[in-house]
């Protein structure tokens, strides 16, 4: 038996059901849930971020959700060091940490202990940047970024202000690129026994489904309102950038109507979703059960707690 502390995981796609199953698998395997969404961690957007109810957690404690307040800067490393803080504490008590999220940065950052670099920044240079993107234009920054950095601007899209904006920023405060710095930064021996669960779908329209019933939902329980009040007092912050802000910024503006809006959102999470399932397939630790082979929550619930059970040749529970 390893030494090491057990900490499960679960990802999937957005609207996959993570957050249901990872409280399933708490009640079931004496866990606590620790969130792996990169936007979630921020205060407000309660519900474009899809941010679990009291209901919904059903008394099992959530860490990492809604505690960074909306101008602030937060990375992954900063994400991994709360999280790993967050794991020893729910070790320390004789809980099973659960990490669940979407985001597969985070994930992968935690679960591999990657140690980043110490990588430049400069919040006037910065602005000034972001001010020069506004005027000038994505494409315009994305060659200048391609100029010394082709590596980073090739992944990235026209639209990415955030990191064409960084990828040029750390090159101007270091003349090292950013794609350089990553390279440093390490991957060092797991400190976790861990074991990911990924959702999936065979049926890859039944997600679609989900995503698009998840989208009229969160309009039906005040999106709209959420997101003119949020981008009225955060507008420029990395906040905003999460889904359900920014493809509702036209009509909020009066440039489309509302259902224009909904269904550009419906179509741009579902984009979402494929990029997210892209990140995870290429992970092969994780271990996938697909919702559509069960006729009811429980059945995968179980099904994942006892892949989980096994993996650590466990009793009922932890």
């Amino acid at each position: 038996m390893s030494d090491k502390l057990k900490v499960a995981a679960v990802v999937g796609a957005t609207a996959s059901g993570k957050t249901a199953l990872s409280v399933s698998l708490a009640q079931r395997l004496n866990g606590e849930v620790i969130s792996a969404d990169s936007m979630q961690v921020y205060k407000g957007l309660r519900i474009s971020t899809a941010k679990p109810t009291e209901e919904e957690m059903q008394g099992i404690p959530h860490h990492l959700i809604d505690f960074v307040e909306p101008d602030e800067e937060f990375s992954v490393a900063r994400y991994c060091e709360l999280a790993h803080e967050a794991i020893a504490d729910i070790s320390a008590r004789g809980k099973l940490p659960i990490v669940c999220g979407g985001t597969g940065l985070y994930v992968d950052s935690l679960l591999e202990n990657i140690i980043f670099a110490n990588i430049p920044q400069d919040a006037r240079l910065r602005d000034s940047l972001n001010a020069e993107f506004d005027e000038l234009g994505g494409d315009v920054m994305l060659r200048r970024l391609s100029e010394f950095d082709a590596e980073t601007a090739a992944k990235l899209h026209a639209a990415d202000k955030k990191r064409i904006v960084r990828g040029i920023e750390v090159y101007t405060l270091s003349g090292v690129t950013l794609s350089e710095f990553n390279r440093r930064s390490r991957s060092f021996p797991d400190r976790y026994d861990s074991v990911i669960i990924g959702i999936g779908y065979h049926d890859r329209q039944k997600l679609y489904d989900r995503i698009n019933r998840r989208v009229d939902m969160m309009i039906e329980s005040g999106l709209v309102d959420e997101a003119r009040k949020f981008y009225s007092e955060n507008r420029g912050k990395t906040s905003v950038q999460a889904i359900g802000c920014k493809e509702l910024l036209p009509y909020l503006e009066g440039r489309e109507n509302l259902d224009g809006a909904v269904e550009r959102l419906k179509r741009e999470t579902r984009r979402f979703a494929k990029r997210q399932l892209t990140w995870f397939r290429r992970n092969d630790k994780i271990i996938w059960i697909y919702a559509d082979e069960f006729s009811s929550h429980d059945e995968l619930a179980e099904q994942a707690a006892s892949l989980i059970r096994k993996a650590y040749s466990i009793g009922n529970r932890i």
